[in-house]
């Protein structure tokens, strides 16, 4: 997706991971993912760089859709479909 298009999603939930390093973030996806009905999407908040490669890769694994991500001042803003 582009960034344009990353923009305009309605998030059903949002996880705010800035406050963790690594597995932090991840490990805030995972527990919150439960609370999603398949085709909804979530953005997780991260200010840690390997969520970058961390969320994809997770995403692949679980047969999530990975939307992609956004760059904002330091806050990785990054966005699946479950």
């Amino acid at each position: 997706m582009t960034t344009e298009e990353l923009k305009a999603l309605k998030s059903d939930k949002v996880v705010d991971a800035r406050g963790t390093a690594c597995p932090g973030p991840l490990l805030a996806a995972k527990k919150a993912i439960g609370d999603l009905q398949a085709g909804q999407i979530m953005e997780i908040l991260s200010a840690d760089e390997g969520t970058k490669s961390d969320i994809p890769k997770w995403c692949k694994k679980m047969n999530f859709e990975y939307c992609g991500s956004i760059d904002e001042d330091g806050i990785y803003k990054l966005f699946l479909k479950k």
